[in-house]
């Protein structure tokens, strides 16, 4: 098996209820390892770069106002199949459908408020990781 890495954020939603303790608890115990985190309040401009892949999609404005509208913890998380096993731990998109005991069942409280964000692919990870990282934050 394959040592990844993959990006993390855990969103306004789950910072303003205090769970990053809790969410980071389940990427542990699925055997991730943070190997990079930070506290930010992200801004809109920060936002819109970092979803500029859905600018054209009609969620785009409220997405981003939600991102920066509290602060969030981005994080680099490490382990084998770091990517797939991150998106399972989260859940679906949606809570309504989502595994119980996954992030997003336990948390999450819409399709927008989902708690979590986690990248999709290995060369989104890697775009993902360095755009709020420098190679000397991770710390593995």
């Amino acid at each position: 098996m394959a040592i990844e890495r993959t990006f993390s954020i855990i969103k306004p939603d789950a910072t303003r209820r205090n769970l990053i303790g809790k969410i980071n608890a389940k990427f542990e115990e699925a055997g991730l390892r943070i190997v990079a985190q930070k506290r930010i309040h992200m801004t809109k401009a920060q936002a819109g770069v970092f979803y500029g892949v859905h600018a054209e999609r009609p969620f785009f404005d409220e997405l981003c106002e939600f991102m920066c509208s509290e602060p969030i913890v981005v994080q680099v998380l490490e382990g084998e199949n770091a990517i797939s096993k991150n998106r399972e731990v989260m859940g679906a998109t949606n809570p309504a459908d989502a595994a119980e005991g996954t992030i997003r069942f336990e948390f999450a409280k819409s399709v927008g408020e989902n708690s979590v964000h986690g990248s999709d692919a290995p060369e989104t990870a890697a775009e993902e990781i360095a755009y709020f990282f420098s190679g000397l934050e991770l710390v593995g």
